[in-house]
């Protein structure tokens, strides 16, 4: 498991902003219903995020995660990986998601994925649901980024044609096989279409140094424009507000998730 099952992402909550919220089902392509959770900023800025989750599928990590994207002025949408072989009802920390990421694949991920982008195309960066997105913000800039398998997910969304703004991965596995199919972001960076912002702990025994490098090296060669960077003796899932001792790693790639929106999410 990348988290614990308390964890909480390590950023404050702005004080005195006010951001909206609600669940959602949502309906990918090949008729897959899964959930997700939706948070929008007051005024909208035109900038929008899919949130990819770790192996537990839509925690309530994701969720706050997304409220303090919205706080930051990001419409925010985490989804849930399992609708096709969990369904879409509650779940409470009993939930085993190790049989159900084992069924996952790319194509039912991708799917997903997509919907979720056209979710927040379509709302034109207004927010909520049914609202209609105004002249200035009717083609959000929208982004992509996960943790662990979401990281390596959110690595691969650059491939799937959907214009995005860029994508920002944590420490997502960048080569090799996964335990489902997958495809190695290493391996498919000639198809990516957008930036790339990379986040690794320096000290993550599952994801070598060296793999990070390779990664790096391979966008650099595809003239795939990236920032990569590797955290100072932090360890995998290391953006944790449990894990205090890592508090400047967070704050660092929090800084850098927010220049990184900043610089690409520009009308």
């Amino acid at each position: 498991m990348c988290f614990d099952l308390d964890s909480a992402p390590p950023i404050p909550a702005a004080a005195g902003l006010v951001v909206e919220r609600e669940p959602l089902i949502l309906s990918a392509a090949d008729g897959n219903r899964f959930k997700a959770f939706h948070a929008w900023p007051g005024t909208p800025t035109g900038k929008a995020i899919v949130i990819l989750p770790d192996v537990r599928g839509l925690h309530h990590y994701y969720e706050e995660l997304a409220l303090r994207f919205a706080e930051a002025g990001v419409e925010a949408i985490a989804i849930d990986y399992f609708g096709r072989t969990a369904g879409t009802g509650d779940r409470d920390e009993s939930f085993d998601s190790a049989p159900h990421v084992a069924q996952t694949r790319w194509a039912g991920l991708s799917a997903d994925i997509v919907a979720a982008a056209a979710f927040l195309r379509d709302r034109g960066g207004s927010g909520a649901a049914g609202g209609a997105g105004t002249a200035a913000s009717a083609r959000p800039a929208i982004f992509v980024t996960g943790f662990c398998m979401g990281g390596r997910n959110a690595f691969l969304s650059a491939t799937l044609g959907q214009r995005l703004a860029g994508v920002i991965g944590f420490y997502g596995w960048p080569g090799g096989p996964a335990r489902n199919d997958t495809p190695s972001p290493t391996e498919t960076v000639g198809d990516f279409d957008c930036p790339v912002l990379g986040i690794f702990g320096g000290a993550d025994q599952g994801i070598p140094v060296s793999v990070v490098q390779d990664f790096r090296d391979a966008l650099t060669a595809a003239a795939v424009e990236n920032e990569i960077v590797v955290e100072p003796d932090a360890p995998h899932s290391f953006f944790d507000r449990k894990q205090a001792e890592f508090q400047a790693q967070s704050d660092d790639a929090w800084a850098r998730v927010r220049r990184f929106i900043d610089a690409h999410g520009a009308a």
